[in-house]
């Protein structure tokens, strides 16, 4: 089965930007437990947070990108 998961990119602006949306096993979600960066099409990101989202039941990660200009 798995769980829904979003990944919000949090822009320089402040704006928010979905940039992936898929189910992660349960495998991959205890992962989250032991690392900071993910990467989404080959680009890598920091995580900040992760929230449940009851409403819409799915799991939230909020990511600002890993590039330092």
């Amino acid at each position: 089965m798995g769980t829904e998961v979003i990944v919000y990119e949090k822009l320089k602006s402040g704006e928010l930007s979905c940039i992936d949306q898929r189910k992660w096993s349960s495998e991959l979600l205890g992962l989250l437990n032991h690392t900071n960066y993910i990467t989404i099409n080959e680009q890598e990101y920091e995580m900040i947070e992760g929230r449940i989202n009851v409403d819409k039941e799915v799991m939230e990660l909020l990511v600002v990108s890993a590039q330092r200009p």
